[in-house]
């Protein structure tokens, strides 16, 4: 149980912070296929005698990479290439596997998650990967950032915007791989992807968004871990700890979505009009009504060095001067 919880805190941590770039860049399905990719990893290492996890790593790298140059080159669209590996991957892997005479219990022990089985050298190689999938993700934020965001302007900006993607989707097969054995191969996209939509409901950048997701990743592993293990005792049943950490990340997602609305809600109402817009008010309305602080209305800026026209009329620049209306 203590290697568990150690394995579970690591993954929670780690698995969002890729997640956060993979939703940026609308790829939230990549670690679904990438999971698929890794069974075919798996099988190869329950066939050759290697461990699999090693074997799963190297597998979900090289269907990463085939996937992002596949998505650059254009020659087919990024959801089909997905598809491709999903089905793929998945069928590969069960066909290796029944090769290599080994019973299908054994390979759900990485499609489902075998957190409370894991070892004291599977610990050691889940700290080592995360340790890094921390360090570039973080170290890196500005760049991937922008690459995520726009990559048109990353161009510009002189980044390299095929190796920061290809970094990215390699992390992505990383983190699929130190999170097979605490979710599984078939559960391990929510990880990374979950805890990402819960906090971008509450957080207002994108650096809020990492950090909320990780608060958020590493409290539903450790909990639904602990939960688990409870339900188990107290009900003398076998409660799996990979379902049960999804199942309370997306109960963090729902406590979070009405919030979220409210705040996005409030902030609508409280945005002024866009500079050099005017108001759909009625002419008689609005000479009839005068401006001023208890009028309601947000103050806004006007620019030092641009003219506005306000309902018709051309007003000079006003230095810090605001229009209440």
């Amino acid at each position: 149980m203590q290697r568990a919880l150690i394995a579970a805190f690591v993954t929670g941590l780690a698995a969002p912070v890729i997640g956060t770039y993979l939703v940026q860049r609308r790829l939230a399905l990549l670690g679904d296929g990438l999971g698929h990719v890794a069974v075919t990893g798996v099988a190869l290492g329950l066939l050759t005698g290697v461990a699999p996890t090693w074997t799963a790593v190297v597998v979900a790298v090289l269907g990463a990479v085939a996937i992002e140059v596949i998505r650059e080159r254009g020659s087919t669209s990024g959801d089909l290439a997905l598809a491709l590996l999903f089905y793929g991957g998945l069928a590969g892997g069960v066909m290796i596997t029944g090769l290599a005479d080994q019973s299908a219990a054994r390979l759900n022990q990485y499609l489902f998650g075998s957190i409370t089985s894991i070892s004291v050298s599977d610990i050691w190689f889940t700290l080592g990967l995360a340790a890094v999938i921390l360090l570039v993700g973080v170290g890196l934020l500005p760049q991937l950032f922008t690459v995520a965001q726009d990559q048109d302007f990353a161009r510009v900006a002189g980044l390299n915007v095929r190796a920061y993607n290809l970094l990215v989707a390699v992390l992505a097969a990383v983190t699929v791989t130190i999170a097979m054995r605490t979710v599984g191969l078939l559960l391990v996209s929510a990880m990374m992807i979950v805890p990402v939509a819960a906090s971008q409901q509450l957080a207002r950048s994108f650096r809020a968004t990492i950090i909320g997701a990780v608060v958020v990743g590493a409290g539903a592993a450790v909990g639904g871990l602990l939960l688990a293990a409870y339900i188990s005792v107290r009900h003398d049943a076998s409660v799996a700890p990979g379902p049960t950490i999804v199942l309370l990340a997306l109960a963090c997602f729902v406590a979070t979505w009405p919030v979220g609305a409210w705040l996005r809600h409030r902030a609508r109402l409280r945005e002024p009009f866009p500079a050099g817009a005017v108001a759909p008010v009625p002419a008689t309305d609005h000479d009839d009504h005068h401006h001023g602080p208890a009028c309601g209305h947000l103050a806004v800026p006007h620019d030092d060095h641009v003219d506005y026209v306000h309902d018709g009329h051309r007003h000079a620049p006003h230095g810090q001067h605001y229009d209440e209306h």
